[in-house]
């Protein structure tokens, strides 16, 4: 049987519409030895600035994801892995790179490179007239918790803001963050970690089951829920409850602040979506109220509530109160 030289290979490659990188796995940091043209056009590096460099660069700032960890890991144990990864192009630009990583091995079977197939991602459909399909159905799930993955949580969103607006009701998103979970891991390791998570994930989606409401893992051991209806007051009141049900799993957990068990923090940001708020606005008043709750202390619930006409990235705390959680003693 014919085979295919080497040059023919390369012009495959290098023709190829997505991205393709190779990166030597024998290597420290295991640098990128090969890059096509779809890549450097999806990034905007030249082959030359990516070559014998970790793709990590990619990241910028952004390293605590998901995603991140997942391929990570794949690459510690030699495993292919798929993944829906925020980077940053040359310019600055953020870019969804939806990827694809292959090992190769030897006839030894020591895995000697990795195959990266990257696509943009960020020309799916991201609102409700051009429909929700761009997501592919196996990133719509977060493996570990099987509840909505963070992109399509986010494509959720985005639509029932837009849903929100037009009918001129409050929309809320809820942040609910294990609390201690990295010292939780160091304790007793990552597979205990992951468990935990599952029982906490599990615990808060069985608690939201209306239609108007979403679950999904939003990072870690965060899990994010949007509530398409409710007033301030009982969408607050009714997350202390589920942050009880959490406390009350009774996750042991020696290194914990609170009674040795495993809590979460919470905290909530909702409005009635303006015509000139953006929906970052939500995103980052939940991430505030969140922050400001765990400066508090463990197993807090923190809510804010925004203007109608805040402008982006603005918060408005009205009332703003903080409630503590504990596990039952019985």
């Amino acid at each position: 049987m014919e085979t295919l030289s080497p040059e023919v290979l390369n012009h495959i490659a290098a023709g190829a519409p997505d991205g393709i990188v190779v990166c030597d796995a024998r290597a420290p940091d295991q640098p990128a030895i090969y890059v096509n043209a779809a890549f450097e056009r999806m990034t905007g590096y030249a082959a030359a600035e990516l070559l014998g460099r970790n793709l990590r660069l990619l990241q910028g700032g952004d390293r605590d994801q998901e995603a991140r960890r997942r391929l990570r890991d794949a690459v510690a144990q030699g495993e292919a892995c798929r993944a829906l990864i925020r980077n940053v192009r040359k310019d600055g630009s953020p870019l969804w790179n939806e990827m694809q990583l292959v090992p190769v091995r030897d006839a030894s079977g020591t895995v000697t490179h990795f195959i990266g197939y990257h696509r943009d991602a960020g020309d799916r459909a991201r609102t409700p007239e051009r429909g929700l399909e761009g997501l592919p159905s196996w990133m719509r799930e977060d493996r570990l918790t099987g509840l909505a993955s963070r992109p399509w949580f986010e494509e959720l969103l985005l639509r029932e803001w837009a849903t929100a607006r037009r009918e001129g009701r409050r929309l809320s998103l809820l942040l609910f963050d294990i609390d201690g979970l990295r010292t939780y891991n160091d304790t007793f390791n990552r597979a205990a970690g992951d468990s935990c998570i599952r029982q906490v994930a599990r615990t808060i989606g069985s608690s939201y089951r209306r239609g108007v409401d979403v679950t999904g893992r939003w990072e870690s051991g965060c899990i994010a829920v949007m509530v398409g209806q409710g007033a301030e007051a009982a969408v607050a009141d009714y997350a202390g409850v589920v942050a009880q049900r959490v406390a009350d799993l009774r996750i042991h957990h020696p290194r914990a602040a609170l009674q040795k068990f495993i809590t979460v923090t919470t905290g909530i940001a909702g409005c009635k979506p303006g015509r000139d708020t953006d929906v970052r606005a939500l995103l980052l008043a939940a991430e505030n109220a969140l922050r400001e709750a765990k400066s508090e202390g463990r197993g807090r619930v923190r809510s804010v509530s925004m203007a109608e006409d805040a402008a982006e990235g603005e918060r408005q705390g009205e009332g703003g109160e903080t409630t503590a959680i504990t596990p039952n003693a019985g």
